[in-house]
This record gives structure tokens, sequence and C-alpha cells, in this order.
């Protein structure tokens, strides 16, 4: 879906060759607080356009939605109440009813959140024209307020999270829904929302400007102000975290980076979740890799503890099955072939390739994956598999691997954290690239379909889990795909300031920021 971390951060391996000097301390904390992120500009602030990370990490701090991730955590479980108090469904699960909060004022003076707003919202979010989610939301067959206070979600069929699509994430966003009917195009530039901080200005190429929302339903917010500033430059962005003149900053899914920040008097380093799962994609309808024990052979081939070391156990961790880790449905007992490289050499005899067979892929130029997949290539050799490379351009990489050109393909993304996401995208067979229902699936795998359909309208949570389990399952036996390593989300922050929960993970992909957030 998209590389999580620019590749400009490599610029930044240079910029810690001094120590660093906490800024002093005041009399009274600094309520003001600068971010930096690896980015030339804002793309949009729309949220239900905000795709890349430099635009979802402040829409988080601006809107709310019906529901929201416990702050500090991506864990489904934790979802709890937020525009809306309370909620009930239909034993079908097709029907939900969402209570909403009395009083809730946008920004900027543009009156009370109501009902209307959240048809508009999820309206907005579900149409192609007017979101970049709209997919998401095809099972909602309509949104309709019962009340200026209470809002009937009916489902065509039922789904594996309804909460996950009204949660603050990507189109669950609830938007102003006077505000952008007035503003339209420029809505983008200047949003409205409901959340702890407003929008005040953007100066292209060099900062977004965020005040305090005094009136914030939860509290008027510690911080007064958030600057948000576009780098692009690695280096600059460290030297600026290094001074004190940042006290947030985005960093480098290396472990040289993270060193170097533990080494910073102050300063913390934030490694976070989501993880982005990379992996190989075996076409199991192309020769070599139509023959299962060739797939057999490439995944005892790899050595994933050699990847982990070679990435770095700070950032990032061994997977253990074809979803990422801590997605609800994931199982850790997925039946993973282990590092077994005379098992490997066995196999692609019995196979007919004694002597060594040759798979070949497209492979983008992009540095940290190419780096990766060369880690993999020297893996394969090992036991005679020769993996030719046809190194492209990053977009034509991805035209290239959708149009099925690439028998093996290399994929990182990480997902809403439910396995039917991922599974859907990348394991069903409706997916399949190159067809009309394409998604992500390079592997043409399709020998879990039962399961995630099955997963998909169950109502019985463990029945639902069980489906999913045994969908990884499947899969795994098949070798439609060979996990490699999962990467984590890396930020740093001074020590002075506190976010004012324990924070594991951010579905923003950058640092939650709320009303308790603040300067110690």
């Amino acid at each position: 879906m998209f590389r999580l971390l620019s590749t400009s951060f490599l610029a930044g391996c240079l910029a810690f060759a001094g120590v660093a000097h906490a800024q002093p301390k005041t009399a009274e904390p600094k309520t003001a607080l600068t971010v930096s992120i690896f980015s030339q500009d804002i793309g949009t602030l729309d949220p239900h356009f905000a795709v890349g990370t430099q635009d979802r990490v402040p829409a988080a701090w601006i809107f709310n939605a019906l529901v929201r991730f416990r702050p500090g955590t991506i864990d489904p479980k934790t979802i709890e109440p937020d525009l809306a108090t309370s909620w009930e469904q239909s034993p079908d699960g097709k029907t939900w009813v969402f209570h909403l909060r009395h009083g809730v004022q946008f920004h900027g003076g543009y009156g009370e959140f109501t009902a209307d707003d959240v048809v508009f919202s999820l309206n907005k979010a579900a149409n192609p024209a007017t979101s970049a989610f709209a997919a998401d939301y095809a099972a909602i067959k309509s949104v309709d307020a019962v009340d200026p206070y209470t809002v009937k979600i009916t489902l065509a069929q039922p789904v594996p999270s309804l909460l996950g699509m009204v949660a603050n994430y990507s189109g669950g966003f609830i938007v102003s829904k006077k505000a952008v009917t007035e503003r339209g195009e420029g809505f983008k530039r200047a949003p409205i929302g409901t959340g702890p901080f407003m929008f005040k200005s953007v100066t292209p190429s060099q900062s977004l400007e965020l005040v305090a929302n005094d009136a914030y339903f939860r509290g008027k917010p510690k911080l007064s102000s958030i600057t948000y500033r576009f780098m692009p430059s690695g280096a600059s962005r460290d030297l600026a975290f290094q001074s004190g003149e940042i006290d947030i900053g985005s960093g480098l899914q290396d472990q040289k980076w993270v060193a170097r920040i533990k080494a910073v008097p102050h300063a913390i380093p934030d490694v976070m979740d989501p993880a982005e799962l990379s992996q190989i994609y075996l076409n199991v309808t192309t020769k070599p890799l139509d023959d299962i024990r060739v797939r057999q052979a490439i995944a005892y081939a790899i050595n994933r503890a050699e990847i982990l070391k070679w990435r770095g156990a700070d950032v990032a961790r061994e997977p253990t099955s074809v979803i990422p880790s801590g997605y609800l449905g994931f199982t850790a007992d997925s039946g993973l072939l282990p590092y077994d490289p005379a098992k490997a050499k066995a196999l692609l005899a019995e196979a007919g390739y004694k002597d060594g067979v040759t798979v070949k892929m497209v492979m983008t130029q992009e540095p940290n994956s190419l780096a990766l997949m060369q880690v993999v290539q020297a893996q394969l050799r090992r036991v005679g598999i020769n993996l030719d490379m046809d190194v492209v351009e990053h977009a034509t990489y991805h035209q290239m691997i959708r149009q099925d050109l690439s028998p093996l393909s290399f994929y990182s993304a990480a997902r809403f954290p439910v396995a039917d996401v991922y599974l859907t995208q990348f394991f069903h067979s409706r997916s399949i690239v190159k067809t009309p229902t394409a998604v992500t699936n390079f592997s043409h795998c399709n020998v879990a379909d039962a399961e995630i359909d099955a997963a998909r309208t169950e109502v019985d949570p463990a029945k639902q889990e069980a489906d999913w389990k045994a969908a990884q399952r499947k899969i795994v036996a098949n070798v439609c795909a060979v996990p490699l390593i999962e990467t984590l989300q890396v930020w740093a922050h001074h020590d002075d300031f506190d976010f004012g929960f324990p924070s594991t993970g951010s579905m923003s992909l950058g640092p939650m920021l709320t009303e308790a957030s603040g300067f110690k």
C-alpha cells in the first residue's frame, strides 16, 4: 500500500556527530510544541483523502470519530467512545445504532456536532469522488439520522469490524457538513473538526500551525499550539531535534539511528506499532513456483533471525504468520516453516532441480526495500536458488507487479489491524491481480477463500477468530507467501514532554497528541 517512512531519512545518518544539550528548564513549562515530519509539504487536510503519513498524523489531532482507539494503542479491543457515548447492534450484525454526545462544538464557530454531520461524513467517506477510502465502506447500505443525537447504520451484510470503520482512522473521521459544503476544495487546506487542536494556518513547504481548542469536550488542552514542520532532509531534522529546536521528530527505521538517539541526553526513541510486514509472494500458477516443493524450498531457505539482526531488534521483529502480529485474529501458531537449508536443498533435488533453479522477479530500486531483498537473494543463493531481480523505478515496480509481471513479488504493508483486511486483500481469489476485482493478491492464492468469507459474516467472535486462524494456516501450508520482517514506526521526543498516556502504537503512524499531552 505504501512505504510508511521515506527513504529521505537516510540523509540523517551523519547528523549526530556532536553531543546534544537539553533545553534549560524554565520556571513555567512551555506550552508550544514543535513536531518535525519527513515531508516537503502537507498533501491534504481533508482526513478522507489522508493516505500519506504526513497527512495522517495531524488528522488525528484535528478530528474525532464516533469511536476511537484508546490513545497510545492500536488494539481493536481497546476501542472506546468518542463522539458517540454508546451503541448497540442487532443480533444479525446488520444494524447499528449510535447515541451521540450533546453539546460538542465544531471549530471556528461552525456550530454543534449532530447526527447530520455523521450521515454526511460517512456518505462522503463511502463516495470515491470524495474519499480515498470508499472501498472500505462498500458494505454500508444506509446511514440515517434518527434524531439530532442518534444515528442508525444499516449494512448490506455483516462486516468483521464495523467499529473499525467508524473509528479515528482514515474514513472514520467526522467532518463538519457546513464547513465542507461552504469551503469545497478549500476544506483540504483549511479543515474544520471537533478535536483538541484547530487549524490556524499552513505555509507551503514550511509548516502547519495548529492552536488549542479551548472548548474541547474532554477539557482544555495543556498545549497552546503545535507547529508541524515539513523537513524532508534527515540531517536537518536530526540536528534540529538534537539542538532542542524540535520537540518530537520522525526518525529512521534503522538500528543505528535508534542507538544514536539513545546516546543523546534527554532524548527518548519512540518505536511503535503498526508494524509494516514485508513478505515475498509466490505466484502459485507460474513455473517453477507452481511446484509446492520449490515454494517450500524458498521458505526453508529464509533465515528470519539473520534478517532481524541485519535490520535491528530495536526497530523490527520476526513475523510468525502471513499477517502482522497483534492484529485481531492473528495466530502465531500458523505452521510457518523454519530455517532449514538442508531441507531446502533436498526439496529442490526432489523437484528436479538438484543443480539449482532460477526464479525471476521485478524489484523496486527504493533503497530500503532493495537492500532487504539483496539479503534474501544471498540466503536463497546458499541453497541453489538464483533470484534474478529486474530492478526498476519504484512507480514502475508497482505498475508491473499489479500487471502480474513478476512471478515472485516483494511487498511491505500495514493495514487496519483486523485479520480480514490483510487476508482479503492479499490472499482471497477476488483480489488476484489483473482481474476485475484486483487488489494485491500477487500469489494467485485461493486456498482460504471459504474461511475468509465465513469469518467476514460470522457474528460469534470466537468462531470468527477460529476461521481467521484456519485461513492463515492454509495459506502458510500452501506457501502463498513467505514473511520476512516486521518493521515498526520510529519517532523520538525529549524527556521533558509527556504524551499523557503510555504510547505503544498509533493508527495515525505518528505521535498521538490529546488534551492530556504537555510539557512537564
